[in-house]
């Protein structure tokens, strides 16, 4: 961060590092909704940097199934949600779900699917987000991953169905806006599993 940098370097920077009027531009225009929003008490006296340092950093809220954080080279607010974040098909029955432990998620779990015939994610975000341009990623891994002399690597042997009947990705914002897939890619590697690029449009 080139702020923290110089005032590292140089001592006249050091007490303006601490300066609100440097830290406020870089936060969200609502940054005091996203504080009553994620923080259950947030002391009176923050100064503009610590608010800054917490909001860069991914907190939890919502029982833990989800976590928003700032991007610190552009400023946007980032949101991610957890898979006990969401409404799945089958999630309770073991026959078909599973929720295994993995240092790739930031939630340390992920719901994996063993077999199923068919199922359906719903999910829900009611969230202060600025106004602005927004990407929307839909994550997921088509076989399971695991580590083999130190190497990662994705086991897509037992993965069936997925190119015989199409997935179907779909957003509605609150004032009834639909935006769906109009195309995607396939990417395979031995290591990483599957992956699709998708793009979603109105």
């Amino acid at each position: 961060m080139g702020i923290c940098k110089l005032a590292s370097m140089n001592r006249a920077f050091r007490g303006a590092s601490w300066a609100d009027f440097v830290w406020e531009s870089k936060l969200p225009s609502n940054y005091e909704l996203l504080l009553r929003k994620v923080f259950d008490d947030v002391p009176e006296n923050l100064g503009k940097r610590q608010i800054y340092e917490r909001l860069c950093r991914a907190n939890s809220f919502d029982g833990g199934t989800k976590r928003v954080w700032l991007h610190k080279r552009t400023g946007g607010v980032c949101l991610s949600i957890a898979s006990k974040g969401l409404a799945i098909t089958g999630i309770d029955d073991r026959r078909y779900w599973n929720h295994i432990p993995t240092e790739e998620s930031r939630f340390c779990t992920v719901a994996y699917l063993q077999q199923i015939w068919w199922f359906e994610v719903d999910g829900e975000v009611d969230f202060p987000l600025p106004t602005g341009s927004y990407s929307v990623f839909f994550k997921l891994q088509l076989g399971r991953a695991f580590k083999r002399f130190g190497r990662r690597i994705c086991n897509s042997e037992h993965v069936h169905g997925w190119d015989i009947k199409p997935v179907q990705f779909q957003l509605w914002t609150s004032d009834g806006i639909m935006f769906r897939i109009a195309s995607g890619r396939r990417c395979f590697s031995g290591t990483s599993g599957s992956l699709f690029l998708l793009k979603l449009l109105p």
